[in-house]
């Protein structure tokens, strides 16, 4: 009888966090031999999605038209179902997720006369057609729905021994896209925008840019950890220290973390703690480690005070907080495994 999972998600709309390949990414990380059947038909499934997304993607680029959001971004796209792949060690299939993310990252776009990169979304950062302001698309900085998503799964592929031809090249890229967007904020510091426009992406880099919320998902902290992370597998020592002292910046400024107004993983105190202890756990220096205690402490503090919505679930409501704490504060923390959902962690 076929596993009722199956029915689950459309090629077109399952990813990571939703349907067929959700499920699996549950099951495979709880490990129980008895899910191995199901776990097995999931995998089927979720290769097979990985087929049918990447055949419409090439055909998109071989036609030099730039990519939706949901095409390659970490929540929904090909870069979360990569993440599902290299966190199951499906080793075929991640390849060729690798080798599309090696196009995006190398393969530049023309938009109304004027070069892009490869990831340049051809939508709003709602991914939807916009008449506005994103008339032209726009650049996307941010973990979850952007250029630092690809980046970052190249980088921890290539960690945990993955590699095709050109990742070094795509994640070079990436590395100078990130250190070349590095903005002055005004009143001192550094970091990244979340989304530009093209009229502003052709402006280049701008002095006196306003500091941003310290989050996982757009935030510095999680843009921080995947320059980290690319800069760690290619010996980058300037990109190292570049992320290591943006992201120390974001977590002890207040104009950062002030902007921080719930417990999320996504956007919230769960998000910034977690990324903050991983990008610690890789760093040299000690002004990180030493900003742990008082970071956990908030993020206690708050979950307690202001818990999260019971029904919104891992990425903005309480499961993602209760594993969070559980994972951070408890004489028996889950294995950080699970963090591969969210790029922090192989």
């Amino acid at each position: 009888m076929p596993c009722p999972f199956l029915r689950a998600g459309h090629p077109a709309s399952a990813n990571l966090y939703r349907g067929a390949p959700a499920v699996a990414y549950i099951l495979h990380t709880a490990g129980h031999r008895a899910y191995a059947r199901a776990l097995a038909e999931l995998n089927a499934e979720v290769i097979a999605f990985v087929a049918h997304r990447l055949g419409a993607a090439h055909r998109r680029m071989d036609k030099g038209l730039p990519p939706r959001l949901r095409e390659y971004d970490l929540i929904s796209g090909l870069t979360g179902l990569g993440a599902y792949l290299l966190h199951c060690e499906l080793d075929q299939a991640l390849a060729t997720v690798l080798q599309y993310l090696v196009r995006l990252l190398t393969e530049p776009l023309v938009v109304d006369g004027h070069q892009v990169p490869g990831w340049w979304a051809a939508t709003s950062p709602c991914d939807a057609p916009d008449a506005g302001e994103f008339t032209h698309g726009h650049a996307n900085f941010g973990l979850a729905h952007g250029v630092a998503g690809p980046l970052a799964l190249l980088a921890l592929a290539r960690r945990a021994g993955h590699t095709v031809a050109g990742q070094d090249d795509a994640i070079a890229a990436g590395i100078t896209h990130l250190t070349t967007w590095a903005q002055p904020l005004k009143g001192g510091g550094t970091g990244w925008p979340e989304c530009l426009p093209l009229d502003a992406y052709r402006q280049g880099p701008q002095p006196d840019a306003a500091p941003t919320r310290a989050s996982w998902c757009y935030g510095t902290p999680g843009i921080a950890r995947a320059l980290q992370l690319a800069a760690l597998v290619l010996d980058d020592d300037t990109a190292l220290r570049l992320a290591e002292y943006t992201a120390l910046q974001a977590v002890t400024d207040p104009r950062h973390t002030r902007q921080i107004t719930d417990t999320s993983l996504c956007h919230g105190w769960a998000g910034l703690v977690l990324t903050t202890e991983r990008i610690a756990a890789d760093a040299a220096r000690p002004d990180l480690h030493d900003a742990l205690p008082a970071l956990r402490d908030r993020f206690t503090t708050e979950a307690q005070h202001h818990p999260a919505p019971e029904h919104t679930g891992l990425l903005t409501g309480a499961p993602g907080v209760l594993l969070t704490l559980h994972t951070l504060t408890t004489a028996r923390p889950v294995d950080p495994e699970w963090e591969t959902c969210l790029l922090l962690a192989p």
